[in-house]
């Protein structure tokens, strides 16, 4: 039986997906090519016989952006590594879209894993990697304003080196079902020549500004205004490609709390683009008792969060809807969560924008790759107190320099995608030594390209002794605060995971988890003692952050707050607040009378 969300029981095939993808550089301009497209599988090499137009007959109908192994696609195959996936569809600028003088662009927002694009049998581009967005001019590929594109996809998924995540050709327990394809929003936009191609937005809260750089091809003068419940508070112009410092007047802080956002609106020649920024700093202090703390806007916040995989039982890794997406976001923070942790996985950037604008801070993975992995690397530190030297690669599954000069590449790749969005606190470079290697040289390029947030180097295990974090995971042992041996800040980055199956609302019959109940009432009473005698009495001992294992079931996965469809919350609601209140109210006492002079901040 397939397992649907509310969501995907009343998806329209005319109307997927159909919100602007790209909330901090919005135009007037687009075209949302989500819906029926053709497909066809074959295990044909690229650029093999079928030509650059693709087969001649397809197999179906498949709706995009869900991955073909995904129910609400229509397909319901698994893309193996030996072959191509095929897309194909007809597009038609609509009258009067391109104005003289403007280009089009093709957008993806993200094709797992490797891709190839035509126009009219001429090739747009390529592109590798499977989690973030590309696109291509073609302008000149366009016939009379319309097109046939072609897609043409490889994916070897873990039986490659690039990232992939947590999808497994062999799923089963933490490892889920591999995706394939255009998993995220396509979409067409015209732009002048001269034109905005991304925006640097930093904030610098203790100086009351924030500094905007307008990036372009040419260095023509950029016009911003900086805008407050509509009222514009500010202006500015500088050069394309140069820094300009923007003074607020009274300026308000972003917090979880007041999640504030002002409007940028950017003018570069005839081009117009909107976007927002939030004035919040992060950081890294003591506290009054010396204790090192996570900071927000120069003060101590405890982070209280919650694992989040970004898995759905019918769009797998696309969510049936952008109403899915605040879902999430909106129950974990009613349930008292201040933060989550974005697990393995980059998401569309609708998703920041909804954490950003309902104020939840972020912990942002990056996508692991490399492998195979060694049991006695990835799985033994669970109950064992090993810490091994990630230097010594091939023991990593690193052994090969292309495949780290890969994994940099795409840290480099995901922090500037990510670099503007409000609510991201921490980028988490390595998990659970999942292709891990040289941790503190990555931590340290992490750093130089983005100094504004803390790092969390190494999540769970085998710490290098880098970032800002000691990171701990604990499922199988009782969690006891480690002494005190540097100057990091202790988070407790991955724990719980207590199970229940619900019957009616499972992908399976399979139980995977850590510990299993039988009744909600059993797992209350046990989610409660939990943070009653282990949690709660260590925040006042120096544990800054908590991330419960986790957000939903995902799959095997019955250790999730929420059924995997959603539908049942298998906790007391008011139970989860009143745990998260006490974390949060006993690191609010325990650094109360740290609240004068504000600490300085990273």
């Amino acid at each position: 039986m397939t397992l649907l969300t509310r969501w995907g029981r009343t998806l329209d095939p005319d109307a997927v997906l159909p919100e602007y993808p790209r909330p901090q550089l919005v135009r007037k301009s687009h075209l949302n090519l989500n819906g029926r497209w053709e497909y066809s599988f074959d295990d044909t090499s690229p650029e093999g016989p079928e030509g650059p137009e693709g087969p001649e007959e397809y197999d179906g109908e498949i709706l995009v952006p869900f991955s073909p192994e995904s129910p609400l696609s229509g397909v319901g195959r698994q893309l193996l590594p030996h072959e191509t996936l095929w897309y194909r569809r007809d597009v038609r600028l609509p009258e009067g879209f391109r104005p003289d003088g403007h280009r089009v662009l093709l957008h993806f927002g993200a094709v797992d894993q490797t891709c190839r694009v035509t126009v009219n049998g001429r090739e747009a581009g390529r592109h590798e990697g499977g989690y973030l967005p590309f696109f291509f001019d073609i302008t000149d590929l366009l016939e009379d304003g319309a097109g046939t594109l072609v897609v043409e996809v490889q994916d070897p998924s873990d039986a490659g080196d690039r990232g992939w995540g947590k999808q497994s050709l062999k799923r089963g327990g933490i490892w889920y079902t591999a995706q394939s394809g255009i998993w995220q929003t396509v979409w067409i936009e015209c732009v002048p020549e001269v034109h905005v191609e991304r925006l640097t937005l930093v904030p610098h809260l203790d100086e009351a500004c924030v500094e905007v750089t307008v990036h372009a091809s040419t260095g023509d003068t950029a016009r911003i205004e900086v805008s407050a419940d509509g009222e514009v508070v500010a202006r500015a112009e500088a050069p394309a490609g140069e820094p300009v410092r923007i003074d607020i007047p009274n300026v308000r802080p972003w917090s979880p709390e007041d999640p504030f956002l002002y409007d940028i609106t950017v003018e570069l020649g005839t081009d117009r683009v909107e976007s927002y920024v939030g004035m919040r700093s992060f950081g890294v202090g003591p506290d009054e008792a010396g204790v090192p703390r996570l900071l927000l806007n120069g003060r101590p916040y405890f982070h209280a969060g919650v694992l989040d995989q970004g898995y759905w039982p019918d769009g797998m890794y696309t969510a049936p809807s952008d109403e899915a997406l605040v879902h999430d976001i909106a129950t974990m923070k009613r349930l008292g969560f201040t933060m989550l942790r974005k697990h393995i996985k980059v998401e569309p950037l609708r998703w920041y924008y909804h954490c950003d604008r309902l104020g939840i801070l972020v912990w942002q993975d990056m996508v692991n790759g490399g492998g195979p992995y060694h049991r006695e690397v990835v799985t033994a530190p669970a109950v064992l107190p090993l810490r091994l030297d990630d230097r010594r690669h091939k023991r990593f599954g690193r052994a090969d320099a292309g495949s780290r000069a890969r994994f940099r590449e795409e840290t480099r790749e995901t922090i500037e995608h990510l670099r503007n969005v409000v609510s991201i606190a921490v980028w988490v470079p390595f998990n659970e030594g999942w292709g891990q290697f040289d941790a503190a040289d990555v931590a340290a390029e992490v750093r130089a390209l983005d100094p504004t947030r803390t790092i969390d180097h190494a999540s769970g295990w085998h710490d290098q002794g880098a970032g800002d974090l000691r990171s701990l995971h604990v499922y199988f042992r009782k969690f006891r605060v480690p002494r005190r041996r540097d100057a990091r800040v202790l988070v407790l980055s991955e724990y719980g995971g207590y199970n229940l199956r619900v019957d009616g609302h499972a992908f399976n019959d399979k139980d995977f988890g850590y510990k299993r109940y039988d009744s909600p009432a059993r797992l209350g009473a046990a989610f409660a003692r939990l943070h009653a005698r282990q949690i709660a009495p260590a925040v006042p001992r120096g544990l800054s952050a908590t991330v419960y294992t986790q957000l939903s079931d995902v799959e095997d996965e019955l250790n999730g707050l929420l059924t995997y469809d959603r539908e049942v919350c298998k906790l007391p609601e008011d139970l989860v607040r009143s745990v998260n209140a006490r974390l949060t109210g006993v690191a609010g006492a325990a650094v109360t009378s740290a609240a004068g002079p504000p600490q300085p901040t990273r």
